[in-house]
C-alpha cells in the first residue's frame, strides 16, 4: 500500500480557488489510480475526480466539471486537485485515495487523513 498526505485546504470565498495536493510514498506511484473524494457534514462520501496511472484517463463528478481539474506528477509522486470558481456547496473534507484500479481503490485502497475546504458565501 501507499501512504498519502493531503495538503492545501483552507477557507476561501465563493468564486475563489484552491489547489489541493496529495503526496504519496511507499510503492510505485504510477501503478496506482488516484482519486479525490469529499464528504460534507451529514452527507455520504462522494467521488470528485479520478485519474489513471499515466494520467490519460480522467473522470469528474458532474457537479465539478468545468471548475475542477485533477492532475498528477509521477516524478514527484503527487496528485493535485485545482479547484476554481468554488461554491459554498463544495465545503467538505477532501480525501485523496489510491488503488490498483477504481474498484480496489474504493474497497481496499489507501486513504489520506483528509483536508478541510470551507467556502464562504
Amino acid at each position: 500500500q501507499v501512504q498519502l498526505v493531503e495538503s492545501g485546504g483552507g477557507l476561501v470565498q465563493a468564486g475563489g480557488s484552491l489547489r489541493l495536493s496529495c503526496a504519496a510514498s511507499g510503492r510505485t506511484f504510477s501503478d496506482y489510480v488516484m482519486g479525490w473524494f469529499r464528504q460534507a457534514p451529514g452527507k455520504e462520501r462522494e467521488s470528485v475526480a479520478t485519474i489513471s496511472g499515466s494520467g490519460g484517463i480522467i473522470t469528474y463528478a458532474e457537479s465539478v466539471k468545468g471548475r475542477f481539474a485533477i492532475s498528477r506528477d509521477n516524478t514527484k509522486n503527487t496528485v493535485y486537485l485545482q479547484m476554481n470558481n468554488l461554491k459554498p456547496e463544495d465545503t467538505a473534507v477532501y480525501y485523496c485515495a489510491a488503488g490498483r484500479n477504481i474498484v480496489l481503490m474504493l474497497s481496499a485502497g489507501s486513504w489520506g487523513q483528509g483536508t478541510q475546504v470551507t467556502v464562504s458565501s
